[in-house]
């Protein structure tokens, strides 16, 4: 089975995303899809080259010089994303967003982890 089936099975419209990560729109040395949370930051870097605040998007312009520092072709990032994330957070939530905001940046990094040792 090819990488990212088993994505695009899980996730509407990540068959579009990998076939624009395969035609170099995200080329990267690494794989998004085998690791942690590739999906998540295969939706981050869809909406961020669209343009669009999203959890996702906020959380690749977090880590955005990280990612880029691993291969990953990442577009201009929205200002500010740790406080915009915090926000959009707090608007469904406000006594759960400093816990979700953890749990969401949690994520990012172990997806940078797991992306540095695939290196």
């Amino acid at each position: 089975m090819k990488p990212g089936k088993d994505l695009a099975k899980r996730h509407p419209g990540a068959e579009r995303r990998l076939a624009a990560e395969a035609g170099g729109r995200y080329h990267s040395t690494v794989e998004l899809t085998g690791l942690p949370g590739g999906d998540l930051i295969a939706t981050g870097l869809d909406d961020l080259g669209q343009g669009h605040e999203t959890i996702p998007s906020l959380l690749v312009s977090i880590g955005a010089p990280r990612l880029r520092r691993l291969g990953y072709a990442v577009p201009q990032g929205l200002p500010q994303p740790e406080q915009r994330l915090y926000a959009l957070l707090a608007r469904g939530d406000p006594a759960a967003a400093h816990s979700r905001y953890n749990a969401w940046v949690r994520r990012l990094v172990s997806f940078e982890r797991a992306a540095e040792c695939a290196r």
